[in-house]
């Protein structure tokens, strides 16, 4: 059975959809990464799934129980990370954690326990008598995770939570999220650090006005924006008689010539760079390239394979150049 699962999930706020027809299935213990633009329905999903949003139509349930109907259920197996906490002016950090600990009815020496372990487990613990206030944006992230782990829930729903944080905050984020999924927690993160979520999840999901346009692992995803096999070339001199070479090879469907940074030179200066295409069913003619280039005279600097990442992959699917 689905950990998380939505079946033709819509919410509509007049005549604006935020979504429509949303099917989504999360087995336990993935890691799912939910991408978009700005306004795409990544929030409305998560709210609706934190029970703090009702769908207008369509399902939405978290471990078997259906959103809407049995919401005292699902709150204890879930944690909700916001992209920005609540202040709590005056309370310091062991307050605010023992406040939410007694909401979860985990009291005396259980709750003083659980309180130390989500501690240390965010490395917080040297930060315990500090104001909640006046901690930084990344150790309240970390303070906001603390506190959804009070109860060891088993799904955390998490609304980019490496919003606005510095280089160093977002690194000790994503270690605390890798410690999280290896502890066998399902866990939704909307975020717009795409490369991030590549190295984190095992499963993304990419949004856009309300659709889901895509959702698999980010090799199917990546694969499936793969439109067409490109080699990046380039030689010492005669740029242009290399590309008529080139473009008369069995299997080549273009060559284009751009401009590039030189690495040669720490990128001050530029050097033609060949893209070489190929068909779907000329690929295996790659590997002639250097002998081909070579035999006929020319020195080659560079011979390199374009590859597509989950940010290229992102700009395909949301630009509609793959269906």
């Amino acid at each position: 059975m689905a950990m998380i699962e939505t079946i033709n999930l819509c919410k509509e706020y007049g005549d604006l959809v935020a979504l429509s027809n949303l099917n989504l299935v999360i087995e336990e213990g993935d890691c799912f990464g939910f991408i978009g633009p700005n306004g795409a329905g990544k929030t409305t999903t998560i709210k609706i799934l934190a029970t703090l949003l009702k769908p207008t139509r369509g399902q939405a349930m978290i471990d078997g129980l259906t959103v809407g109907f049995e919401n005292r259920k699902i709150r204890p197996r879930i944690g909700y990370v916001p992209d920005f906490m609540g202040a709590y002016e005056d309370m310091v950090v062991t307050e605010y954690l023992e406040f939410f600990a007694a909401a979860y009815d985990i009291h005396g020496a259980q709750r003083k326990r659980v309180v130390n372990d989500v501690l240390e487990l965010t490395d917080l613990t040297y930060k315990a008598t500090a104001e909640v206030n006046s901690l930084s944006r990344g150790m309240q992230q970390r303070l906001s995770v603390a506190r959804v782990l009070l109860h060891d829930p088993k799904v955390l729903l998490m609304d980019e939570p490496a919003s606005g944080l510095d280089p160093r905050a977002r690194i000790e984020m994503r270690e605390l999220l890798k410690e999280l999924k290896r502890m066998g927690k399902t866990i939704i993160i909307s975020s717009h650090i795409l490369h991030e979520l590549a190295e984190l999840c095992n499963v993304v999901g990419v949004i856009e006005r309300g659709q889901l346009l895509f959702s698999g692992s980010v090799n199917d995803i990546v694969q499936r924006a793969k439109l067409e096999h490109t080699v990046h070339v380039a030689v010492s001199e005669r740029v242009e008689e290399a590309a008529k070479i080139l473009h008369q090879m069995p299997g080549v469907k273009r060559v284009a010539l751009a401009e590039e940074d030189d690495p040669a030179n720490g990128g001050r200066s530029r050097r033609p760079v060949l893209h070489v295409t190929f068909e779907e069913g000329g690929v295996h003619h790659v590997t002639d390239i250097p002998n081909r280039l070579i035999n006929a005279g020319f020195r080659l600097t560079l011979f390199s394979e374009e590859r597509v990442n989950l940010e290229t992959a992102f700009m395909r699917l949301t630009q509609g150049l793959v269906q």
